[in-house]
């Protein structure tokens, strides 16, 4: 009997262009199965035994949803669209303005939650006044305590947030969870100078936030629903961890108050 293949994640061998290992899972009636890591072997043993093999991607909803199958050309693979890669997954720490952007969190993991470990501040789960104790709080309950990258929804008023101030701070911090953690700033439709590229507003941005943009530190993308796009970008801000000489942080003063409402 044939089954039903779909496939969330691939990586290529490093000397080829072939496939390596992919993230699938088996079809049943309208749900997919756990998703497994299969290698390349698997994979053809599979096609070549007259199993379906398809792509599979999210929604803002969370939803799964098939891409078109995969063909043979040439003895190659061939598909028309392009997959996260199957890899390790980072340690995430999800910034951003509770009251205006809580449904771009929302969508954020709906769509990407598979690919990062989630190391974020749900809604009113941590309060703080005194940014010590905010960040002490972080560390102790685990928040940021083994986070490699701060991804930061920036909206219009994410600017002048205090708390996501002191994430950043904390993230950028050696001191907070003994490592340094890589800036990845994500524009939201919202935002003034989302769909301008390498424009940077100075007045759009916080400080720090833009402190870091300007010394080549800070990764900044517009928001997408492409899980390959924000991947890439993940690794993108996790490589930029070893440019340690590009991070202002400690000079700059952290926010003692909401600078907006």
């Amino acid at each position: 009997m044939s089954k039903e293949y779909l496939i969330s994640k691939l990586s290529f061998r490093d000397t080829v262009q072939l496939i390596d290992t992919v993230k699938v899972g088996l079809v049943n009636g309208n749900s997919v199965g756990i998703f497994e890591t299969k290698d390349r072997n698997w994979l053809v043993n599979q096609f070549n035994s007259g199993h379906t093999i398809g792509g599979v991607y999210k929604n803002v909803k969370g939803l799964w949803y098939r891409k078109d199958v995969f063909r043979v050309e040439n003895d190659c693979f061939k598909w028309g669209y392009s997959f996260p890669k199957n890899i390790s997954k980072r340690n995430v720490f999800v910034s951003y303005y509770h009251n205006d952007d809580q449904l771009k969190r929302q969508e954020f993991d709906n769509l990407f939650s598979d690919l990062i470990i989630n190391q974020s501040v749900m809604l009113d789960e941590i309060n703080g006044e005194n940014s010590d104790d905010y960040i002490h709080r972080l560390i102790n309950q685990g928040y940021m305590k083994d986070t490699t990258v701060i991804a930061v929804l920036l909206g219009p008023k994410t600017k002048c947030r205090k708390h996501v101030d002191w994430e950043i701070g904390g993230a950028l911090n050696k001191k907070v969870g003994d490592r340094y953690a890589g800036l990845l700033g994500i524009r939201l439709p919202s935002h003034p100078d989302y769909g301008l590229g390498a424009t940077y507003s100075e007045h759009y941005y916080s400080e720090r936030f833009y402190a870091n943009i300007e010394s080549g530190y800070a990764v900044v993308i517009d928001w997408t629903e492409d899980r390959k796009e924000l991947q890439d970008a993940i690794e993108l801000a996790f490589s930029r961890r070893s440019e340690l000489d590009k991070i202002k942080n400690l000079a700059i003063p952290r926010l003692t108050k909401n600078l907006c409402e």
